[in-house]
């Protein structure tokens, strides 16, 4: 199970013209949002990523509005942990739960979840906070994810394990998000 005091969320190569291209985009950015202020509400850290963003252009504006505390982590590697910077910030953070949200299923996310594994972190990858091009290779890519061991959640889900119980002191500020 999730816990807050372990956990932190990657937001992952939301940019440019190509996210624009994602299957049901508004629902992405939608969950995206939802996931980035439910952070906040809990005090969970976030890292955010940009693949190479003077071809792919900047973070979509709804989404970077919310990351304006946190500074992007540019790479041109597929996976986040090919970035020293990344990998710096993201060990100084030492969490051991991993949330992981953007594009492309396929590729960036598939590749950051498995170097994560790899790596001895519990990785839940928020399907309905992940999109490809097309469907199809989300699809596979949630399936080979959770196939090769990572947890494949939603993101109310994922809010409400963090949480646990309609007592804790969060409870109505993260129900709003949801409603």
């Amino acid at each position: 199970m999730l816990e807050i005091r372990n956990a932190c969320l990657v937001v992952i190569d939301v940019q440019g013209k190509l996210a624009q291209l994602m299957v049901d985009k508004e629902s992405l950015f939608r969950n995206i949002r939802i996931l980035i202020q439910a952070a906040r509400i809990l005090e969970i850290p976030i890292l955010w990523c940009q693949q190479v963003p003077e071809a792919l252009g900047p973070t979509v504006p709804e989404i970077a509005e919310l990351l304006a505390r946190e500074e992007p982590i540019d790479k041109a590697s597929f996976s986040c942990c090919g970035e020293a910077r990344f990998m710096d910030l993201f060990n100084s953070l030492d969490k051991d739960q991993v949330l992981l949200c953007g594009i492309e299923t396929h590729v960036c996310v598939y590749q950051t979840a498995m170097d994560l594994m790899e790596g001895g972190l519990d990785v839940t990858v928020v399907a309905d906070a992940v999109s490809s091009r097309t469907e199809q290779n989300r699809q596979i890519a949630l399936a080979r994810l959770a196939a090769e061991g990572a947890n494949v959640s939603s993101t109310e889900m994922v809010l409400f394990e963090l949480l646990r119980t309609a007592q804790h002191p969060r409870f109505r500020q993260i129900a709003k998000l949801v409603k």
